[in-house]
This record gives structure tokens, sequence and C-alpha cells, in this order.
């Protein structure tokens, strides 16, 4: 499991994944989040009605190279 706050070059690469997938999500509202994992997949939760738990596994496996 990775660190809840996600940091330096590795933010910008997650970043992109998660606008590919949810859409939804604005630039402002994921900076805003600034990697935190809960925060983000509390987002995609309400806009998308995902359980933040496989939302998390997914952010998870996708920053430590799994393809989860």
């Amino acid at each position: 499991m990775i660190n809840e706050n996600i940091a330096g070059g590795n933010w910008k690469e997650l970043k992109g994944r998660i606008r590919s997938a949810w859409g939804k999500l604005t630039d402002d509202e994921l900076e805003t989040a600034k990697g935190d994992i809960n925060a983000i997949a509390g987002m995609i939760q309400k806009k998308y009605g995902e359980k933040q738990e496989d939302v998390r596994k997914k952010l998870n496996g996708w920053f430590s190279g799994k393809s989860a």
C-alpha cells in the first residue's frame, strides 16, 4: 500500500491516469486533493458512486506499477 500523500513526479503521472479514468474530476479538484488518496476516493465516490475502498485499491495499484 502506498503512502497516503503522493509526492513528486509520480503525482503528475497518476493525476493523468485519474483524469483518464474519471474524467468528471477537474484539475482544480485534483490539485486541491494534493495526491491524498482518501480525498480523491471521496470525490470519485460522490461523482461516480464507486466504493472508496475499490478506488483506493486501483490507485494503489497504479502507483505501485500494478495494473489494478
